[in-house]
Formats: structure tokens, C-alpha cells, sequence
């Protein structure tokens, strides 16, 4: 259960209202989902988040399935199975398959792994790394 209400559409400000509908547009959906409606108790914070996942997420360098896949594995690593379903699901629909979602995954689980370890030995990177 969320520590906080939900601010469903009907109930919401017209302030509140205005981003829900932008991210409606943007995304090309006809429903918000709670990470959005828990964010809009604060509006300030709705509006601000909403501005930098446009900006970050929006059209780059990065292809945008590459960056939904980087948002699944971070997700993954960080332990958020809110955002790793949500963005799952997006990289979903941007053609990752489950061959793509494992092999991530394992790659993102691989880096974790040797991270850990090289943290834990506190090596002295090489020269030809700098």
C-alpha cells in the first residue's frame, strides 16, 4: 500500500491536471499511472520530475530503447520493482525482447558482481585507464 493517497485525475488540481495531461500526450496513453499520482500530493515536485524525465528520456544521442533498457537495469540494480516493471514495459514496446531483458540483466548483474569485488580489494586503477 502507498505511504501516500493517490491523486486520481477527477480529484485533481488544475495544475496537477495540466501535467497529467501532458504526460498522457507525450506518451500517447489515456491513463496515469501512480508513480504520478502519488507525485502530484506535491505539485512541485510533479511538475519537476515530469520536466527532467522529458529531458533525459526525450529524443538524444541514445537510442530510446537503449535508455529504457539502462532505466531497467539501474532500476533492477537499485532494487525498484515499480520502475522495473513500468520500464519494462516501456522498452517493451520500444522491441527489447526477452532475450534483450536477460542478457541485460546479466550484464547489470555482472557489474554488480565485479564492482563489489573490486571495491572490496580497493585496487589502484591502471594508468591506461585514466
Amino acid at each position: 500500500m502507498a505511504l501516500v493517497p493517490y491523486v486520481e485525475y477527477e480529484d485533481a488540481s488544475p495544475r496537477v491536471r495540466a501535467v497529467y495531461d501532458d504526460i498522457k500526450a507525450t506518451r500517447g496513453v489515456d491513463w496515469i499511472n501512480n508513480f504520478w499520482k502519488a507525485l502530484a500530493n506535491r505539485p512541485e515536485d510533479l511538475e519537476r520530475v515530469w520536466r527532467n524525465v522529458k529531458e533525459v528520456m526525450g529524443p538524444g544521442v541514445l537510442d530510446p530503447l537503449v535508455k529504457e533498457m539502462i532505466y531497467v537495469a539501474v532500476s533492477a540494480t537499485n532494487g525498484c520493482e515499480y520502475c522495473t516493471r513500468s520500464h519494462t514495459a516501456a522498452a517493451r514496446k520500444k522491441g527489447m525482447t526477452d532475450a534483450m531483458l536477460l542478457e541485460l540483466l546479466a550484464v547489470a548483474g555482472l557489474a554488480n558482481e565485479t564492482n563489489r569485488l573490486a571495491n572490496g580489494l580497493r585496487l589502484d586503477v591502471d594508468a591506461a585507464f585514466r
